[in-house]
C-alpha cells in the first residue's frame, strides 16, 4: 500500500485493506510499466500523475468484488484496476484544471507544475493509453465497460463544468451529475472485479449496484470535505466549490436553511457576481446544522449500498465490500475530531 493510502485509511478497517498489499504492490509494478508507453517527453509529467495515487478506493473495489478464498493476486484484477485507475487519475488531472487546485495529495497539481494547457492533453493521454490497456484483454467485454463508463464520467464532467455559476440547477440535477462522474466508475470497478472473479451473473448485478451507491456516497462526502475537511490532513486545495461557482449538497442545504432575505447575496456568490465569502458560508453552515444534513444524505445511500449486497452474504467479497461502508462512515466522523 502507498504512504499515501495507508495515511488514510481508518484503523477499524485497516486488517481489510492489509490483505491487498500485495494486490496494491501488483498494481504498482503495472501502472510503473505503463510508463514506457508514453513517450519520452510526456513521461516524466505521466509518472508525476501516477505517484499522486492516493488512497486507491477503485482499484480496492475491483480487487474486492472479485476476491474468492485465496488471496491469490489474479493477474486479471491486477490490470483491470490499473485500467480504473488511470481512467480515475485522468479525471483528477482534468478536475483540478477546471477547479483550479493547487494542491492535491499534499503535492502541487499537474496543471500547478505542467500548465493548464500542458495537463489538459496528459490527461488525455492518461485516458487514452486506459483504453488500450482494457483492449488488450482476450474478450471485448472489459475495453467495451471501460469505455462506455469513461464516456458517462466524461459526460457528468461536461455537464457540471457548463453549469458552473449557474443557480439554475436542481437537486436531481446534481446527482445526476454525480451518478455519471463520480459513481459509474465505482459500479465499473465492482463490475469489472466480480465478472472477472467469475461470480454469477445476479451479484456481479448486485455488486455493480453497491459501487454506483457507494460511489455517490463518496462523491457528497468529498463535496462536504470542501468545507469542512483539514486541507493538512486532506492533503488538496479546499473551498473551490463555491470559489468555481459549483452547486452541491451543501450548498443546497445553506441555501434551504438561509433566510429568504440573504439567499441572493450567496446565489449571487455562486454566479460570480461577488467574491465569495467562504469564512462566512462555513460559519452559517456550522450554526444551521448543514454538515448533519449532508451526513444523512451519505448514509441513505450507504444504506441502499448494503441492501444490494444483503442477499449475498456468503460470498467472499460481501463482507469486505461492506467493509468499506465502515471507512466511509470513519472518515466522515474524522471530520468533526
Amino acid at each position: 500500500m502507498s504512504r499515501a493510502a495507508s495515511h488514510d485509511v481508518p484503523h477499524a478497517f485497516a486488517d481489510a485493506f492489509g490483505l491487498l498489499r500485495p494486490h496494491f504492490a501488483a498494481l504498482d509494478i503495472c501502472l510503473r510499466k505503463q510508463l514506457t508507453s508514453f513517450e519520452p517527453e510526456i513521461r516524466e509529467m505521466a509518472d508525476y500523475c501516477i505517484d499522486t495515487s492516493g488512497k486507491r478506493i477503485r482499484p480496492a473495489l475491483v480487487f474486492f468484488s472479485g476476491w474468492r478464498d485465496s488471496a491469490a493476486v489474479a493477474p486479471g484484477l491486477v490490470q483491470a484496476s490499473a485500467v480504473v485507475e488511470m481512467v480515475h487519475l485522468a479525471t483528477l488531472v482534468h478536475d483540478d484544471i477546471m477547479d483550479g487546485a493547487e494542491v492535491r495529495r499534499g503535492r502541487k497539481t499537474a496543471a500547478r507544475v505542467y500548465s493548464p494547457a500542458a495537463a489538459v492533453l496528459l490527461g488525455d493521454a492518461i485516458f487514452a493509453h486506459a483504453l488500450n490497456l482494457a483492449a488488450r484483454f482476450p474478450t471485448t467485454e472489459v475495453c467495451l465497460a471501460v469505455s462506455e463508463s469513461t464516456r458517462r464520467v466524461c459526460a457528468g464532467e461536461t455537464v457540471q463544468t457548463l453549469r458552473r455559476g449557474s443557480t439554475d440547477v436542481s437537486e436531481a440535477d446534481y446527482r445526476r451529475i454525480i451518478d455519471l462522474k463520480t459513481a459509474e466508475l465505482f459500479r465499473v470497478s465492482c463490475f469489472l472485479g466480480s465478472r472477472l472473479g467469475g461470480f454469477e451473473p445476479g451479484y456481479v448485478e448486485a455488486a455493480s449496484l453497491f459501487g454506483r451507491h457507494l460511489g455517490i456516497a463518496y462523491q457528497i462526502y468529498d463535496d462536504l470535505v470542501d468545507f469542512f475537511g483539514d486541507e493538512k490532513r486532506i492533503g488538496k486545495t479546499l473551498g473551490t466549490d463555491l470559489l468555481s461557482g459549483k452547486l452541491t449538497l451543501p450548498l443546497f442545504a445553506l441555501l434551504e436553511r438561509l433566510p429568504e432575505s440573504e439567499r441572493p447575496a450567496l446565489k449571487d456568490e455562486i454566479r460570480g457576481g461577488q467574491k465569495p465569502q467562504l469564512a462566512l458560508r462555513l460559519r452559517q453552515m456550522e450554526e444551521l446544522g448543514v454538515f448533519s444534513a449532508v451526513v444523512k444524505a451519505v448514509d441513505a445511500e450507504l444504506a441502499l449500498a448494503v441492501a444490494a449486497l444483503a442477499p449475498w452474504p456468503k460470498l467472499p467479497p460481501t463482507p469486505l465490500l461492506l467493509g468499506l461502508t465502515e471507512v466511509l462512515r470513519a472518515q466522515i466522523a474524522g471530520l468533526r475530531r
